[in-house]
This record gives C-alpha cells, structure tokens and sequence, in this order.
C-alpha cells in the first residue's frame, strides 16, 4: 500500500518532467506507478504521438463513479534565457511553486491524485474512483481525451460525475466553478494580390492592404455582450505573415490567423459562415483572392 502523498512535492516531481505537447516526458510515467502502488488499475490508451492514462480504483461498473480529468502537457517555454527560473525545476520562491505548468495544469493533477490515494486507503469508497490524464489539451487536442473516451466506451467504462480542475479562478479557490466550456476554433487566412515593385504600387495589387483591412475588421467586431454564463465572446490576430525580405517589393501574398473563443450565442458554423462574409466583402472591395480554412476544436456547452 502506498504511503500518504505531498501534493506539493508531486506538483514539483510533474513540473520537472519536461512535457512539452506532444513528449509525455515521464510525467504520466510517474503518475502511472504512484497510482498502482495506491491499489488503481492503470491502462494506457495512447494513440499517435500521444500518451494517456486511465486509472480506475474499485470495481469495474460499479454502482457510483467519481472521475477526475486533467492533463500534464505544457505549452513550450518560449526564449528560455528570458525565464527568471529554469522553466523545468520547479523551484519554490515566494512561497509558490515557480515552472512551466504549475498553474496549468500539474498542481492540479497532483492535488487530485495525493487525494484519490488518501481516499481510497483511508476511507474506500462504495463505488470507483477514475483518473483520466492526458497529454494532449495543449497540442491539437484530436489524441487525448477523445482517445481516453474511445477507451472507456470499448472497455465498459464510465464516469457518474466528472471534475476537470483546469484554472478558472482568479483570486481565490472556489470563487469561479465552470459548468460548461466556450467554443474554441482557429481561422487561417490567405490573401493572393499581384507582386510589383513599390516604386509603382499602381501595377501591383497589395495583399497586405487587404489582410490589414480584414484583420482590422474582424479584430473590432463586437461578436456579442456575453450570456448568462459566459463573458462575451473574443476574437485574437495572432499571427500576420508575408515572408518578404526586401524593402521595395510588394508581395504576392500575405497570411494570417484568428483565434476565436466562443460561447453558447454562436456556433463554429455560424462563426464560420460570418468569417466567410467578411473576407468576400475585402475580395470584392480590393480586387484579391481570400482563401480561408477553419478548424473547429470544440463548441461551447453548458451542463447545467
């Protein structure tokens, strides 16, 4: 039997796995036989590049199940030379736990799994208790928990209830419980002009001059006031690119990326047909191609 675990020195062990999307790092490796010494059943249900965990205690259908879903993948650190901590040691200052992940979502993961292990040993419960870890929500998201789902309905698996202890709360603990999700897609756009010298603009067709009065456009739309359980949507240019080094080329054509998080007013197509409307208004006006392709990476949802 496993003895009590320090969720803090787990959030510390999980920090210093470097599990940059999609590399598992050893972060579930760890998780995986923590949680088998605990007395719960662990399977991998990897798929691709991915790696999760499924990890059950208690008995297969049982009469109640309690699940917990996380994942242990963190985004890329970025210039690591600018990091005033080395983004993987998990070093504590200020009384915090300073690391790539420490918020998102690995003391998360390890508050849930040190108390799992103490429940189930102190007190086992009438029923399961069910991890799902995953290694995929920062990436494309296709691999993890849509894999683990696959898993569970093919093994007879299920959750009654399930809590997902992503960060949601800005000040406190418990001031901001999530009973839903917003949409979340991503819009890439190509605008194909005519490429000219600058010192005769007149004979060229600048594709920057439309993508600039696209992204300007979209970037300004009101796309709502927020529901009754979601802020109001948004919409970020996160990218804008020419690839064009010289100073006195206009060039052939220019692309450029929105992110848009959505709530329960719109759907992806809905969202999708209103992009569409825009990007035709800027091809007729500027006389350009608009080639535009969107990927839908969830709707929003409420459970009430």
């Amino acid at each position: 039997m496993a003895s009590q675990v320090d969720a803090a020195e787990l959030t510390k062990s999980l920090i210093q796995c470097a599990s940059v999307t999609p590399d598992e790092g050893g972060a579930l490796t760890l998780l995986e036989t923590l949680l088998s010494e605990a007395g719960f059943e662990c399977t991998r249900a990897d798929r691709g590049e991915v790696s999760n965990l499924f990890a059950r205690w208690g008995a297969r259908g049982a009469n109640k199940s309690f699940g917990f879903n996380g994942h242990t993948d963190v985004v890329p650190v970025g210039d690591e030379a600018a990091w005033s901590v080395p983004p993987f040691g998990a070093v504590e200052k200020d009384g915090m736990i300073w690391g790539r992940g420490a918020t998102d979502m690995k003391s998360g993961v390890a508050a849930f799994a040190a108390a799992a292990i103490e429940f189930v040993q102190d007190t086992p419960p009438d029923g399961a208790v069910i991890l799902t870890i995953t290694g995929d929500e920062e990436g494309d998201a296709i691999d993890g928990t849509t894999a683990l789902l696959e898993h569970m309905q093919k093994a007879g698996e299920r959750m009654d209830v399930c809590l997902v202890g992503e960060p949601t709360c800005p000040n406190e603990m418990g001031e901001m419980m999530k009973i839903g999700r917003r949409g979340s897609m991503t819009a890439w756009f190509t605008v194909t002009g005519v490429q000219g010298h600058s010192a005769y603009p007149h004979r060229a067709n600048n594709p920057l001059s439309a993508m600039v009065r696209l992204m300007d456009g979209l970037a300004s739309a009101e796309l709502d006031q927020g529901t009754e359980h979601f802020d109001a949507s948004t919409l970020a240019v996160v990218t804008i690119d020419t690839g064009n080094g010289a100073t006195n080329v206009i060039p052939a054509q220019s692309r450029a990326c929105v992110n848009i998080r959505f709530n329960d007013s719109h759907t992806g197509a809905s969202l999708t047909a209103w992009l569409e409307g825009e990007a035709a208004k800027v091809r007729d006006a500027f006389g350009v191609g608009i080639d535009m392709k969107v990927k839908i990476s969830g709707e929003s949802f409420i459970t009430p």
